[in-house]
């Protein structure tokens, strides 16, 4: 039985995106997908929802007026994405507005003209694509300033929900948690990414430091308290991460 923190309101989340997802999503409690509608009931897909804010910032602005600057000796790029964050990031509580804004972020980074430069042949389109899916989900996870998680829901645990879906083994679910995290293992395109995520209000981090600890991540705002926020991970990631692995299916895939 899945053990839900929940204080925040528990209305539907429905999105509909540019691009159908898998409807093997579905596998996981609390989500419906048909094609490029996404539904989420917050009280069945969470195991934390403290928080129905986010801070986001308009996709194209970030195009426009990030994506092309380049850092300098006296702005580095991390300073760059902070002071557009604090000039045209904003809240929301529009959930939808969140997941449409990740798919952007997530269909630029993961797109495929990134294959032929990232020495993996083993990585294919369709992984992209569980990445772009998977990514974008994610994004409704939360970390406040003082680094206490506020949201948590399957998708933290990236290799068990996509090895849930994707009916994916351990390997290749390690394998893609590693091009997700390790920013593809290239400096151009972890420039790209912490631009890019200064659409959803501040950067990536992961609780992990590499495929055997598999602790997830989150978009984290700048400034966030890394130390409590290792703390708390450390205190429910094995047990939730748990209840994700339980819904693979071990039979015929569904």
């Amino acid at each position: 039985m899945t053990t839900i923190e929940t204080t925040a309101t528990t209305t539907a989340i429905t999105v509909v995106l540019p691009e159908a997802f898998d409807e093997r999503w579905s596998r996981l409690p609390g989500i419906q997908v048909e094609g490029r509608r996404i539904t989420i009931d917050p009280a069945e897909y969470f195991f934390r929802f403290e928080s129905n804010t986010w801070l986001v910032a308009d996709w194209q602005l970030v195009k426009s007026q990030l994506l092309n600057v380049d850092e300098t000796t006296q702005s580095a790029v991390e300073q760059l994405a902070l002071d557009f964050v604090k000039a045209n990031a904003g809240p929301t509580s529009d959930a939808a507005q969140v997941l449409a804004t990740a798919y952007e972020v997530y269909a630029y980074l993961f797109r495929d003209e990134h294959l032929a430069g990232l020495g993996m042949p083993q990585i294919t389109t369709e992984h992209l694509r569980m990445l772009r899916e998977a990514a974008t989900l994610m994004a409704l996870n939360k970390v406040e300033l003082d680094g206490h998680i506020s949201n948590v829901g399957p998708c933290w645990f990236f290799p068990a929900a996509t090895s849930v879906v994707f009916d994916l083994d351990d390997e290749t679910g390690g394998m893609l948690d590693e091009v997700y995290h390790g920013g593809w293992f290239n400096e151009h395109r972890r420039i790209e990414s912490i631009k890019a995520h200064a659409a959803l209000g501040g950067r990536l981090v992961h609780g992990c430091q590499s495929v055997p600890d598999q602790s997830g991540g989150v978009v984290a705002p700048y400034g966030a308290s890394m130390a409590n926020f290792r703390e708390d991970l450390a205190q429910f990631k094995a047990g939730w991460m748990e209840q994700v692995y339980a819904h693979r299916v071990t039979g015929p895939a569904a």
